[in-house]
């Protein structure tokens, strides 16, 4: 038997990053879709994101893209998160919206543009001294169209010591999480096109080096829940970019696609020893269609509603099934724990934190939409890329 007092503890524990671009216009590369109220600076962001962990309870920090959210004064932005109820997270690097990495950025077969990108991550890092921030979140887009475009392996030793460098500069508390993608936008090869190029290039680096999974980069029918339990196992998991993806691309909102697949994904969190600070818990997420904080909110209950499932497999029951070899007994331990409904749960949880139970409907009556609409008037609004 599951005990409940010990899920609604784990519970009240959760903490999900929101990434500030998501407060933006965002989208597919397509159109991007602008909606009244939208933030037109880093500033008015952290406002947005403020309501989120208002109203939720379980959204403290905010992650920050360079050079979308640069600000003249890191410390003083640190400072207003802090005065609204939250703190600046993740610091992400940009290496790939630059004429100069057409051919790559940390890979490129040009010294002058990898080190242009280098040196960019490490003004990162000085970010990270200014606002207190632990992790600095790497994705390149580095790759190549097509075979004989480039030096495969000279890439990799080029990704090695651009890393290694990097590393290097890193403060004590501070950690490096490298992001792997399998494709997009190299159509031919990607420079870390996976899980394993990222354990073997955070391995050699050292134990401030951690894989970041992003749920929406993986191939059809990958066993994502796999790789956590592996990353795990290796102690070489350093957190989540939650999202959903149909085909591809990655910035529909976490669950939306496979809610079965967060449940088990979680579920190898929690079973793996992984539910603690040390294994970051971020949205990476673009809402192009739909209203961003209200779909905000609505992400950070879905990862909360797979984290209260996990949180209530038998772990006994299922140890027990395995065991003996009992696979419909073992499989029927955990559909028993997904197919339970746990938004009673959830809602005493917030309630007995002095939340209102049902996040956002909170937020639709509390007028912030409509507030911001009427003020941010003016102005360039942030998007994608701004």
């Amino acid at each position: 038997m599951t005990d409940l007092a010990a899920v609604k503890a784990a519970l009240r524990t959760q903490a999900v990053e929101t990434p500030s671009w998501a407060y933006g216009n965002s989208g597919t590369r397509f159109k991007v879709f602008a909606q009244p109220g939208v933030p037109r600076s880093a500033w008015e962001k952290l406002a947005d994101a403020a309501k989120v962990h208002e109203f939720t309870g379980a959204a403290p920090t905010v992650a920050l893209h360079i050079p979308w959210d640069t600000v003249e004064d890191y410390a003083a932005l640190a400072k207003y998160a802090e005065e609204r109820g939250v703190r600046l997270g993740a610091i992400n690097s940009n290496t790939f919206q630059d004429d100069d990495y057409k051919l790559g950025s940390v890979c490129h077969p040009e010294a002058r543009v990898r080190r242009m990108a280098v040196d960019h991550l490490l003004r990162c890092v000085d970010i990270m001294d200014a606002t207190g921030s632990r992790d600095l979140k790497l994705w390149f887009a580095d790759g190549t169209n097509y075979p004989g475009q480039d030096d495969i392996r000279a890439r990799q030793d080029r990704l090695a010591e651009a890393l290694a460098e990097v590393y290097a500069r890193l403060g004590d508390g501070q950690r490096m999480l490298l992001e792997y993608k399998f494709f997009e936008p190299a159509f031919y090869a990607t420079d870390v096109p996976d899980w394993g190029t990222a354990y073997a290039h955070c391995l050699k680096l050292g134990p401030k080096a951690q894989v970041v999974v992003d749920t929406g980069h993986h191939a059809p029918g990958t066993n994502i829940e796999f790789i956590v339990a592996t990353l795990l196992r290796e102690g070489k998991l350093g957190g989540f970019d939650f999202n959903s993806r149909f085909y591809a691309d990655d910035d529909l909102m976490v669950g939306a696609a496979d809610p079965f697949q967060l449940f088990r994904i979680m579920y190898e969190v929690v079973r793996g020893g992984g539910f603690t600070p040390e294994v970051a818990f971020m949205l990476d997420q673009c809402h192009n269609i739909e209203a961003k904080i209200p779909a905000i909110i609505r992400s950070v209950m879905n990862v909360q509603e797979a984290t209260a499932k996990a949180l209530l497999v038998d772990r006994a029951a299922l140890a027990a099934a395995q065991a003996c070899g009992d696979v419909l007994a073992a499989n029927a331990v955990l559909m028993d724990a997904y197919n339970t409904d746990v938004r009673p749960l959830l809602r005493e949880v917030r309630e007995e934190t002095g939340l209102d139970p049902d996040p956002v409907s909170a937020y639709a009556r509390s007028g912030w939409a409509e507030r911001i609409v009427a003020e941010r008037v003016g102005g360039e609004q942030a998007g994608w890329g701004a």
